[in-house]
């Protein structure tokens, strides 16, 4: 069976390098190369991608929103992330949001298959740098944010309005205000500039570190 895999990186030079090593095997047919989550948004229904290789850090629409606006639509697809980054809090978001694995972009090569391998299984793939990260905590106590309160976390920690971010989700302001006292509420934060600041300790900003 051929897998129909879609890149979606703002990094030319790094989509160009894992679709050449992709269309080595023949089994893998690359359907397209992305420069943005919008991008991916907008064409993922004609494209029908098996698998989607995401990067999270893009211009506009990010890799985690994009994630969960296209599993909104089209639920069977598989979304690996892609990030050099392995932060706990940055692997829980994904996954949170939908994704299906999470690899680093260090990995060997070879790597990247094993991964879209697993997840056409309908397993979970965490390379072990990710795995490693995910360790269980002793603190974990607090109430977990779910997928769209950490969405809309992201969005206002940017210092969106809720106006504002209920346009670009596609939501009312209502609803972002009921999630707003709720995220509150659960990281006993009484102040956006509070929110922010979790944001950024626990690096969950999209755009706070370049190399992401």
């Amino acid at each position: 069976m051929t897998v129909r895999v879609l890149i979606v990186d703002d990094h030319p030079m790094v989509a160009e390098g894992i679709q050449s090593i992709l269309e080595s095997y023949p089994e893998i047919t690359v359907v397209g190369t992305l420069g943005t989550g919008q991008e991916a948004v907008d064409q993922v229904t004609e494209l029908s991608p098996d698998v989607i290789l995401m990067d999270l850090n893009m211009p506009g629409l990010g890799g985690l929103s994009a994630t969960e606006m296209i599993l909104e639509r089209l639920p069977d697809t598989r979304i690996l992330i892609l990030s050099m980054h392995d932060s706990p809090e940055y692997i829980s978001t994904a996954l949170s949001h939908g994704a299906k694995g999470y690899v680093l972009k260090d990995v060997p090569t070879d790597e990247i298959k094993q991964a879209i391998d697993a997840v056409m299984r309908g397993e979970q793939y965490l390379c072990t740098g990710a795995s490693g990260s995910l360790e269980p905590k002793k603190d974990s106590a607090r109430e977990a944010l779910t997928g769209r309160e950490q969405t809309i976390l992201l969005e206002l920690a940017q210092g969106k309005s809720n106006k504002e971010v209920a346009l670009a989700l596609e939501i009312s302001v209502r609803t972002v205000e009921t999630h707003r006292k709720n995220i509150k509420r659960k990281l006993g934060i009484s102040s956006t500039a509070g929110l922010t600041r979790y944001a950024l300790e626990h690096g969950v900003l999209q755009g706070t570190s370049p190399g992401f």
